[in-house]
Parts: C-alpha cells; structure tokens; sequence
C-alpha cells in the first residue's frame, strides 16, 4: 500500500513539473507516534499515529483496531488520507493511527482501558485544531465516546470536536455511518453522467459486503434502481443472481450476524470471491481490504469500471495494467471520500453548536462529492492521463498551492 501510494505521488509529481525535493517532501510525515499500551493485567499492545500533513488545516484520520496493524500500514493510510481531504478540497490534512490488537479477544473492560491510554498517550499531539482522528476498522462510536470522554478529562476540552464518529447523543452526526457507502454512490452516478451513461442499465458486483458496502448497496438500490446488484461478498463467500440481488434484505441479514456461506434463497448461487471479483458486469465495486487485485490476477477482471471504496485495493502494477485494456477505475482517495467530508461536517457543527438534519448533511455531501468528480474529469481530460494519476495531480496542486 505504501509503495503504491508513494509511486502515484512520484508520477503525479512529475507530470506537475515538481522538483525531486518537492517530492520527497510530500512523501515524508510531518511526525511520528509509537508507544506501547500496557493495560492492568500487563497485556502490551503497540499503538500508532502518524501525521501526515497539515498544509491545509488539522491532521484528519482513523483510528483501527487489528492484529496486522504496523507503521509501514498507518504512515500508508496517514499520506493517503491528506490526499484524499485535498483531492475533495477539505481544509483539513492527513494522519492515521491505529493499534495491533485483535480486539474481539478483549473484554468489555480490556477494550475500554485500551482506547482510553490510546488517548492518554497522545493527548498532547491531538485536538479539535491539531488533530481530529475518527473510527476506522474495529472501532466504532462507543470507543470514540470512551476516547473523547478521555481527551476531555485530560485537556478540560468540551467542545466535542477532538474526534469525529462520535454517537449521535454525544456530538455524532446524522448521515455519517452512510457517508462512505453514500459518496460512493454518488461518486459513480458522477462518472456515469460525464460519460454518457446516465440511466443506463448496469450490473454490478460488490466485493466486501461490510458496513460500506452494504450502505453502497442499499442507497444504490434507492436512487438507481436501474443498477442490477448481480453479486455481493463478505469475508467467506459470494452471491450470485442474474435476476438481482436484494440489498436490503442482505444487508438486514448482516446485521443480524449472517454470513454469506450459509445464505440460502432459490435463485442465489454460492461463489467464490476469487469468482466474483473474475464477473463479467459493468461495474465492480472494491470494497474490502487492500491490495485486492495485482498483477496476480488483474488478467481475470472483465469489468469496465472499478470504484475503489477501499483503500488501496489496486496495486500501480495492476492499476497500469487495467487502464491499458480500458477499464475505467474511480480511484480510492475521491471514491471513498464520504466519510471523511461527513467527518469534516461533524466537526464543523461541534465547531458552532449545531446539530444539522440528515438532509442537509446529505446535501452538503453531494455537493463535496460531485464537484471532486467533475474537478478530477477536468484534469484528466486536460493533461490526458487516466483517473488515478490525474486524482494525485489533483490533491498534490492543492498541497503544494499550484491550484
């Protein structure tokens, strides 16, 4: 992931005319954090924070939670996340932090100390004007309320605004567990209607059927029905229908702890994700982790359009690979940007007070959304260069003030 983001920074460097040095310095993190977690029976967990960037206003990132977490991974997703808030023209940078624990062998009480001396480690370093982390893989509102609880203890800070992800009843905002699912959707409808395929009738897949998945899925089958779900996958298995997949209903079934493996209806058929992400369907949706096709397997996708709502889920091999067969690929830092503009709205109303409806904050997205669409079209047309290249040239100028 961190070769890869660092290779498009390069190329995206170059084809802005930027110096070797200019470069380099947008690769490096303006800081680094590692420290150790010691809870009270003595298990020790590494934590990290890596902060980006702040050229264009406070270090903006997640905070996850798993046992493969390690800096290579957060400096990765910290450079990725300043890309990300400036492609979509955020005043905010770039950070990431996260722990290397598995948090399901935690107790109740063990996860709460955790994220509680996470916060007591880096208090100093973060805030509503320094840097606002937010929930990421395994965490989630409650740990983000036991971690703002924690900041406010530690600093007297009661404006809220020290973390974003919060629960509704403690600053959250409405339209924030939908907003990366949400951006996407909106993201494609973009693409689509730039290239003349507004309306049209698609089909398509969706690899990794977890929290931004499902709301994809689900909000697509609301405001387009005329895209086909054909294909849905979790961490076990695929589903497949030509006749269309119920969104909702797999979604409901999700929740309720379901897994695809064991799913049953007349007409879905049991796949393969290695089968799945190989469909022949007008869109394929990456939803999952990173590094889900490489050159690998890049030969097996027959999609025509890639939406990366994951991050880093095509490796430059791949990437160079696919766009030179023509597949168009909506790149990570604008197609997953949902949640951090939503992040960036809950902030802004912990900043004033307020307390936005679903609307307006659905509203306010669209027009984030919509204009880093067109912006990223302009540029690619302009410089004639595929999708990804042209999103880096486009969150580089607005580091480096070229914009």
């Amino acid at each position: 992931m961190l070769q890869t983001a660092e290779a498009f920074i390069k190329r995206a460097g170059e084809k802005l005319y930027l110096k070797p040095d200019e470069i380099n310095a947008l690769l490096q993190p303006n800081a680094e954090h590692q420290f150790d977690i010691v809870l009270k029976d003595g298990k020790t967990f590494k934590g990290y924070r890596v902060q980006h960037s702040n050229a264009r206003g406070p270090y903006k990132g997640g905070i996850r939670f798993h046992p493969e977490v390690n800096l290579e991974e957060v400096r990765a997703l910290a450079t990725l996340m300043s890309l990300k808030t400036a492609a979509v023209g955020l005043p905010l940078g770039g950070g990431k932090g996260g722990v290397a624990v598995n948090p399901r062998e935690l107790s109740a009480w063990e996860l709460e100390e955790m994220s509680r001396q996470f916060v007591a480690n880096l208090h100093p370093y973060i805030g509503p004007d320094k840097d606002i982390p937010a929930p990421d893989v395994n965490t989630n509102s409650m740990i983000i309320d036991w971690m703002v609880d924690e900041f406010e203890k530690r600093t007297g800070d009661t404006s809220k605004a020290s973390f974003t992800g919060k629960s509704l009843g403690n600053g959250g905002s409405l339209g924030r567990d939908a907003a990366t699912g949400r951006g996407g959707v909106i993201a494609l409808r973009e693409l689509l209607h730039h290239r003349g395929k507004k309306d049209e009738r698609l089909t398509v897949a969706v690899q990794g059927f977890g929290n931004v998945g499902a709301f994809f899925s689900t909000v697509a089958a609301e405001d387009h029905p005329e895209w086909l779900l054909v294909a849905a996958g979790d961490s076990k298995s695929g589903l497949q229908s030509s006749n269309g997949l119920h969104a909702k209903k797999l979604s409901q079934y999700k929740t309720a702890g379901g897994s695809f493996k064991d799913y049953q209806q007349e007409g879905v058929e049991r796949i393969s994700n290695t089968e799945l992400l190989g469909l022949d369907v007008d869109v394929l949706v990456l939803a999952a982790l990173g590094d889900t096709i490489t050159e690998a397997n890049s030969d097996d996708i027959k999609a025509r359009y890639i939406l990366e709502l994951s991050n880093a889920p095509i490796n430059e091999a791949a990437n160079d690979s696919l766009t030179s067969k023509g597949v168009i690929i909506l790149p990570d830092i604008i197609a997953n940007a949902g949640g951090v503009v939503v992040s960036y709205l809950e902030w802004m109303q912990n900043r004033q007070d307020e307390h936005w409806t679903e609307q307006q904050v659905n509203q306010k997205l669209e027009k984030y959304m919509s204009e880093a669409v067109a912006d990223l079209l302009k540029l690619a047309k302009e410089a004639d260069v595929e999708m990804r290249e042209a999103a880096f040239m486009l969150a580089l100028q607005r580091l480096t003030g070229q914009d």
